[in-house]
């Protein structure tokens, strides 16, 4: 397996989300090392039944050596129309923000990603009203979250499509104390983002030209990868031994 020699390990908890799909963090042992993780019930209701939806897990560990807290998403779908689902999408935003206070109760600086598939795109309300994110380094204040990818979706860029319509569901939000405006890379800063969109990774014609080149439709695999592009983002350190 050539993925052997990276060491990787991996966090996951059973949910108890209908299709059993779940939140799980892949990490390479020899950089990450993780002392605490739970897997936080969504707690959604919608007209006084339970939403079974995907947990959120939530995992503290020392990148190197520094601590850091990182929170894993697959928000509800869009099934039934966005607007009328909007409300689920909102509701797993405020219980992010639920466990940012735990988050910071304990530790008022603690550094936080948020991460994963949301079904929303940067501009919708769970982010710019719930979450209350900013698109430039300069808007932040203490407390605030950075989504580099609201600046990428505004641009036109997208990590998958439906209908002919583009869409930026895949993210990475940062806290406010991985940004530095004064090149101070002592501890971990935020380098850059983006999203990895190669041309063997998107179909180059017929009917759905330019989306990302899927594994599967239904039950019949059609040889690609996924039917969303993949996201990351750089974290870059000064190197002090030197």
């Amino acid at each position: 397996d050539p993925l052997n020699k990276y060491h990787y390990q991996i966090i996951h908890f059973d949910a108890p989300d209908l299709r059993g799909i779940d939140t799980a963090l892949l990490y390479n042992r020899d950089v990450f090392t993780p002392i605490r993780s739970e897997a936080i019930d969504a707690k959604l209701y919608n007209n006084n039944f339970i939403v079974h939806t995907r947990d959120i897990l939530w995992v503290t560990g020392y990148l190197l050596n520094e601590k850091v807290n990182i929170l894993v998403n697959h928000w509800p779908s869009r099934r039934g129309g966005a607007k009328k689902s909007s409300i689920l999408r909102e509701r797993v935003a405020k219980r992010n923000l639920y466990i940012l206070s735990k988050i910071r109760e304990e530790d008022p600086n603690a550094k936080i990603i948020i991460m994963g598939d949301f079904n929303d795109n940067p501009t919708n309300k769970s982010f710019k009203q719930i979450l209350q994110t900013k698109k430039a380094k300069t808007e932040l204040e203490k407390g605030d979250l950075y989504n580099p990818f609201e600046k990428m979706f505004i641009a036109g860029l997208n990590t998958l499509t439906y209908r002919s319509e583009l869409f930026l569901f895949d993210q990475i939000l940062f806290s406010d104390n991985f940004i530095t405006l004064k090149k101070d890379f002592s501890s971990f800063r935020f380098y850059k983002a983006g999203i990895f969109n190669p041309n063997y990774m998107t179909l180059q014609k017929g009917k759905y030209k330019g989306s990302p080149k899927r594994s599967f439709s239904g039950s019949t695999y059609l040889g690609g990868y996924s039917d969303h592009y993949p996201v990351y983002g750089y974290l870059v350190k000064e190197n002090k031994s030197n």
